[in-house]
């Protein structure tokens, strides 16, 4: 039987625990944990960590993809694990900042309890494409041709619920525009189908969007960050379209974290260590090409910064009234 005495003394034990252990770490190999295939972002940002945590650390570093259920297998893994800092996860915003609201009490883990922000490798903001053959070239006339064709054009996206499509709502929403959502099984699709003309626009990846506006067939006429990509520097943000889009930015954002509970000492040396190994040229340069742009944050400027975020896509969801039965 739990008494008073008893959780006092195990709490004591806990407080004791987490410096001894941080002093002490890393004691075996360490694993991150990436929740989608090999050539994707999320596995080269994992990837590119993985040999400045073992030069730093002293332990090796393996990378394991745990793909399934739009990456919340692997977020669900390392919520579940030992809080000793051994097992990490690389994850997008999907499956820690969205899916809570997507899924609501379907969720089998809690991202706010049960897993610790350690390092934001770097955001991922979306890019507007359109056909080559489309009479639009930049953020202003992308608003007036939709407002122009009120209920007649659309967007593509990835999926349901993903960044793409809740920055196509949050441009609906605040410029008062009526572009319908069409989702597709993945970028590539999404990306071709503008080509054809099957959508209008996509809001997509630049990693996706690259090989056909390199080609010709499809023109960046707008990024969702509030500052220009260094990747797309000629692109102006799509906050410049209309006055109604003052203050608009919406980002996927990849990320590590450690299971909840973690001691502190050992999120704060990781953090440390991912924050120095983003500032190298050699890795920054292989983040550009997946239109990644690197934000190092420490642990508590990146809590902040994932609430934030987490509030901002709920706040879509239900002015959009997006359902994964939708």
């Amino acid at each position: 039987m739990l008494t008073r005495r008893t959780l006092l003394a195990s709490a004591s034990a806990s407080l004791l625990a987490g410096p001894a252990l941080a002093q002490s770490y890393p004691t075996q190999t360490i694993r991150i944990i990436a929740g989608f295939p090999p050539g994707g972002g999320i596995d080269l940002s994992a990837r590119l960590m993985a040999d400045p945590l073992k030069n730093a650390l002293g332990q090796a570093v393996i990378v394991e993809n745990r793909t399934g259920a739009a990456g919340m297998l692997a977020a669900n893994t390392v919520a579940k694990a030992p809080p000793d800092g051994h097992m990490l996860l690389m994850a997008t915003s999907g499956e820690i900042a969205i899916a809570p609201h997507l899924y609501k009490e379907k969720m089998i883990y809690d991202p706010r309890r049960e897993l610790a922000p350690v390092a934001l490798i770097g955001v991922v903001p979306c890019v507007v494409v359109v056909a080559d053959s489309t009479p639009v070239h930049n953020p202003k006339e992308l608003i007036a041709y939709a407002k122009a064709n009120a209920g007649k054009l659309s967007f593509s996206s990835s999926g349901v619920g993903n960044p793409q499509q809740l920055a196509g709502e949050l441009m609906n929403t605040m410029a008062g525009t009526n572009v319908l959502h069409v989702p597709y099984r993945g970028a590539a699709p999404a990306v071709t189908d503008v080509a054809t003309g099957a959508v209008t626009m996509s809001f997509t990846s630049l990693a996706a969007a690259f090989p056909l506006i390199k080609g010709g067939k499809l023109r960046a006429v707008a990024v969702t960050s509030k500052d220009r990509m260094p990747q797309l520097p000629d692109v102006p943000p799509l906050s410049e379209g209309a006055p109604g889009l003052a203050g608009y930015e919406l980002l996927n954002w990849f990320g590590m974290f450690a299971t909840g509970g973690t001691p502190q000492a050992i999120v704060d040396r990781l953090n440390r260590i991912v924050n120095t190994a983003l500032k190298e040229p050699a890795i920054a340069d292989k983040l550009v090409p997946q239109g990644i742009v690197p934000r190092p944050m420490n642990p508590a400027e990146y809590k902040k910064f994932v609430a934030a975020e987490s509030e901002k896509f709920g706040k879509i969801i239900v002015q959009a009234n997006i359902k994964l039965a939708n």
